[in-house]
């Protein structure tokens, strides 16, 4: 085991829920791997509008104090069981990090061996600690929820979080004509930028312009703000259309009222994606990095410190990132 010179880490910690001052960085152990774990010596991880909710006390069954953080990306500084040689590059997500054990916001992490995924092409930090949680997501949402096909009309709604830049990057590689939504004209640059055709300014009831533009509807929406433009947006698909709620931009949880029949247009199809280690496991994450580093598919990235976290998370508080963020550790 490549640390045995040394017992604790530097890891951002909750002790009880709040706001970015919430997060404490000090030393805690170092963990120590049994057979089927990996301790990875963390380089880098991205942050995650999931991990403000938990930081903030709405993700049921967390206890504090929890080292937050549902990704990293780093090397491998052991593994009992053998699954992965020391030093391998490897990225990992979800399965429980930063919920219900400690999670990617420290110099190691120790998660089990079954959702670690070796990393084999060469890219900078700051794009592998970005694209783990973010592109399993974008995948899942489009290739497996919405059936993405070349030639769909793509609506993203929520485009400027960095799941919608993201998705709009993939959609369009992959051949689909790319709608995005921002609340921010000011923004429509940098979703332009990152792979949108079009750009619609977001009111929460864009479904009058949509059809204006596009009085034939959308094949497929990635809704990505949530219940509280759902109903909107489930206006705008044509019959035979998937929508895919994946997201909660909106900060709202639940419909108040909701009537199937009264919400859902006959033959158009409402589905969501919930984030997966299997789908983490079967997504090309070498070609996309590869993608992003060679410019070809366009993804902004911001990097902090860990000694910055506190900014960081209240950036993502105040969604004025206008980026993937990412926290680089030496």
């Amino acid at each position: 085991m490549a640390t045995t010179a040394q017992n604790t880490m530097r890891a951002a910690v909750v002790h009880a829920p709040g706001g970015p001052e919430a997060l404490i960085l000090e030393q805690r152990p170092l963990p120590v791997p049994e057979k089927g774990q990996v301790l990875i010596r963390v380089h880098a991880f991205g942050l995650n509008r999931a991990e403000m909710f938990t930081r903030q006390g709405h993700s049921p069954g967390v206890a504090f104090p929890r080292i937050l953080g549902i990704e990293a990306a780093g090397v491998v500084a052991a593994a009992p069981g053998g699954e992965f040689a020391e030093d391998t590059t490897v990225a990992t997500v979800m399965g429980g990090m930063g919920r219900t054990f400690d999670g990617g916001y420290a110099e190691y992490t120790l998660v089990p061996a079954s959702q670690v995924k070796a990393v084999h092409v060469d890219v900078g930090w700051e794009i592998l600690g970005a694209l783990p949680e973010m592109v399993q997501t974008v995948w899942g949402s489009l290739f497996g929820s919405l059936r993405l096909e070349k030639g769909d009309r793509l609506l993203v709604r929520g485009g400027s979080s960095s799941i919608g830049l993201a998705a709009a990057a993939i959609a369009r590689h992959h051949g689909a004509f790319v709608v995005s939504t921002t609340r921010n004209e000011s923004r429509k640059q940098l979703l332009e930028t990152s792979g949108a055709q079009d750009v619609l300014i977001e009111s929460g009831a864009i479904a009058e312009e949509a059809q204006r533009r596009y009085p034939d509807g959308f094949d497929k929406v990635l809704e990505l703000v949530g219940v509280t433009t759902l109903e909107d947006s489930l206006k705008l698909v044509k019959k035979g259309g998937i929508v895919c709620i994946a997201g909660i931009a909106g900060g709202k949880w639940v419909f108040e009222h909701f009537t199937p029949s009264g919400t859902i247009p006959s033959g158009v199809y409402l589905t969501t994606y919930a984030s997966s280690v299997e789908t983490f496991k079967a997504m090309p994450l070498d070609e996309v990095a590869q993608l992003v580093k060679n410019g070809t598919m366009r993804i902004p990235i911001r990097t902090f410190s860990l000694e910055n976290i506190v900014e960081a998370h209240r950036m993502m508080d105040e969604s004025t990132a206008e980026a993937k963020m990412v926290v680089l550790i030496d």
